[in-house]
């Protein structure tokens, strides 16, 4: 199957599914415990249903950007774990105002069909997150389907959980972040033409902008980026903000691939943080920024070198 963006008029194939329940943005090991408990009570057979836009967006709108994944990358994440299929709740005003019963009758029992929901311990829904995971399984006695609740999965000796992950990547930290995803975090987006400085100064960058994708900490980055339509990971440095020596006044992530001259505007780029090199920084004249980015070229290659892919 595949993903669907609404709860409503689904084919009878995809109802009846033992379903993952929850945001599921970045899949660390807490939201595989709960992929891992539908799969379990499905006998290898499970789908996963989460909210879009997530809850968060849609109360707080003016909130800094804090997706670790894009939709597409957190389905195509959900499916490569085995999933049959991802349902995109639609969360609205709609959904927004049911009570926690009201969203179990109609989202859970009219429109997925579900045989079993997984839930994390410290799952909430409902107007005003009124119900949680105990309720729920109160309800799925009631109403005919099993329930099971996952309780805390530890990474780092702390909890497994997204906001961690956020801490992490504002903190300059992607080894960590790498550590509770299971993977290196990747930045991802359209390359965009930019000022060309970079060209001028013998460092040509491939320019995006995050958008609603968390902003990790400004600073230089060894990476690793991948091209689309090329399986290849190719080492670089990157660096992110608004490069306060040339005056650039939107966050934007600029990074040089190492061995690699070609035209990839209008191409998808993908970026894995690896290491965090150093802050920002403003220099006196262009010379100066010149022999930096030669030092930071030369730093990223040796971090990179000791990284491991995929992360320990």
């Amino acid at each position: 199957m595949a993903v669907f963006a609404d709860y409503r008029g689904l084919p009878e194939r995809a109802r009846g599914a033992s379903i993952a329940l929850g945001n599921f943005d970045g899949l660390h090991a807490g939201h595989r415990a709960v992929i891992d408990a539908a799969r379990k009570a499905g006998h290898g057979k499970f789908s996963v249903a989460t909210f879009e836009p997530p809850p968060r967006a849609y109360f707080r709108p003016n909130d800094p950007p804090f997706r670790i994944f894009r939709p597409e990358r957190r389905n195509a994440s959900i499916l490569a774990e085995g999933a049959d299929a991802v349902f995109e709740l639609p969360f609205n005003g709609e959904m927004a105002a049911m009570t926690d019963e009201a969203f179990v009758r109609k989202v859970l029992v009219e429109g997925l069909g579900v045989s079993h929901v997984s839930v994390g311990f410290d799952f909430r829904f409902g107007r005003g997150r009124m119900g949680h995971a105990a309720r729920l399984s109160s309800l799925g006695r009631a109403l005919g389907f099993g329930v099971s609740i996952v309780e805390e999965v530890l990474e780092l000796g702390t909890k497994a959980s997204s906001t961690a992950t956020r801490q992490a990547l504002m903190a300059g930290e992607p080894e960590t972040a790498a550590e509770i995803l299971g993977d290196w975090w990747v930045a991802d987006g359209l390359v965009e033409s930019g000022e060309r400085n970079g060209r001028t100064f013998g460092f040509p960058t491939a320019n995006i902008h995050l958008n609603d994708l968390i902003h990790p900490r400004h600073g230089v980055y060894a990476v690793r980026a991948r091209i689309e339509g090329d399986d290849a990971w190719r080492d670089g440095v990157a660096s992110f903000g608004r490069t306060p020596t040339t005056g650039l006044r939107d966050p934007l992530l600029e990074t040089f691939i190492f061995d690699f001259d070609q035209d990839i505007y209008g191409k998808w780029l993908e970026v894995q943080l690896v290491s965090y090199l150093r802050p920002e920084q403003k220099f006196e004249n262009v010379d100066a920024l010149i022999a930096q980015m030669h030092k930071d070229a030369e730093e990223s290659r040796v971090r990179l070198k000791a990284a491991a892919f995929p992360p320990n």
